[in-house]
């Protein structure tokens, strides 16, 4: 009797995935949830699990070939014994390869894997620092050697390269030019001295990590000052369908993540209900798993109101473009010391720009100030994030 192997069942908002790689070919021995192939939607690389141990038996989907949830992708032949053409590889493999079948492809992340070929690193050779071991992309990074010096191009030769899009970056591509074909996008500034909430940090950073187990960083106070912004705006957490204004009653934040893949948008499901330790514990946890590609596709799903910040990479001002279908998006930059004039006094403050973009068929301009304007109050006196004034 035979298993078949499956897509796994794709979110609606996923029509289709591409099989990127086959890590098993007909007539190996396969180990019950040891990864067969990867999967890439414009969102996330998923795995395949084997269902049961036993021998690959036939291959489906060639790698390349674009899929939809359920489609049929490979027999397994269940306790079967690997033929002895397939055997004989295996037997060749050197002893790190030998290893990492003993170990498991499951312990190695789709991200990791990925890295580790193209630099050419056998990955069971890695200490793995992920959850139950797991090796992570970081860690194949650092263990891999530096990359060589690329060879001079002679004589002004002028080289160019083509390369398909990812899935993903395809993705992007794609919601960004329909945010600027379908909306009214306009960007309003503002800015905001945060020493207040420096100050606060200081106090309290130590105390907070000790008991709460999580540094106290700045995202918490600018997650917790855009929740009250938007219940004091309700029209910048909504979005359009039709002709109609969709007012959403709940607050499911984005929060965009750079990965070498491109930008990813992880969801604060109900932020409302989370407490500063809570909010910077899942902000850290995105960003961790976003960068060895182990977001899920509800890590990435929904979200009424997204916040970006540009800061961490230096930039000081910006222009965000809305994650579509939303209807606004909160830029974040640096923070940098400037003479501020305060009580009539120079002073040196930590300034920072807010940026929000939005779309001006729904949200007027004086609610866009006004909705900057209570992010800059709460953030320069943080006392009102625990009072709601």
């Amino acid at each position: 009797m035979t298993t078949e192997i499956k897509v796994p069942k794709l979110p609606e908002s996923v029509a289709d995935a591409t099989l990127v790689k086959w890590h098993k070919q007909p007539g190996e021995a396969v180990a019950r949830d040891e990864n067969l192939a990867d999967l890439e939607t414009d969102k996330v690389v998923l795995e395949v699990p084997a269902p049961v141990a036993g021998v690959l038996k036939e291959v489906k989907v060639a790698a390349g070939t674009t899929v939809t949830s359920d489609q049929l992708l490979a027999i397994v032949e269940p306790g079967a014994v690997a033929s002895t053409a397939a055997a004989a590889p295996a037997a060749a493999a050197s002893a790190p390869a030998q290893a990492e079948a003993s170990k498991g492809a499951a312990k190695v992340s789709p991200a990791a894997r990925r890295v580790a070929e193209e630099k050419g690193v056998d990955p069971a050779s890695v200490p793995g620092t992920g959850k139950g071991g797991v090796v992570t992309k970081a860690d194949v990074q650092s263990f891999a050697p530096p990359a060589a010096a690329l060879p001079s191009v002679p004589g002004g030769q002028r080289v160019e390269r083509r390369v398909p899009m990812t899935r993903l970056r395809a993705r992007i591509a794609e919601r960004l030019v329909t945010a600027q074909s379908t909306q009214a996008l306009l960007t309003t500034f503002n800015e905001v001295d945060l020493a207040a909430v420096q100050e606060l940090r200081a106090r309290h950073k130590d105390k907070f990590e000790k008991t709460q187990g999580v540094k106290l960083g700045f995202s918490s106070f600018f997650v917790k000052a855009t929740l009250e912004a938007l219940k004091r705006f309700p029209v910048v957490n909504a979005g359009v369908d039709g002709s109609d204004i969709v007012y959403r009653e709940f607050y499911d934040i984005g929060v965009a993540v750079s990965t070498d893949r491109g930008l990813v948008v992880p969801v604060l499901r109900d932020a409302d209900a989370l407490s500063f330790a809570q909010i910077e514990k899942a902000v850290g946890d995105f960003a961790t798993r976003a960068r060895n590609g182990q977001l899920t596709m509800e890590d990435l799903t929904g979200g009424t109101f997204s916040i970006t910040n540009g800061g961490v990479f230096g930039s000081l001002l910006s222009t965000p473009i809305v994650n579509f279908p939303q209807s606004a998006i909160l830029g974040m930059h640096k923070i940098q010391d400037r003479p501020m004039v305060v009580n009539g006094q120079i002073v040196v403050r930590p300034m920072m720009y807010l940026a929000l973009s939005y779309d001006h068929r729904i949200i007027d301009g004086k609610e866009a100030v006004q909705f900057l304007v209570t992010i800059k109050d709460c953030l320069e006196d943080p006392g009102r994030l625990l009072l709601g004034v």
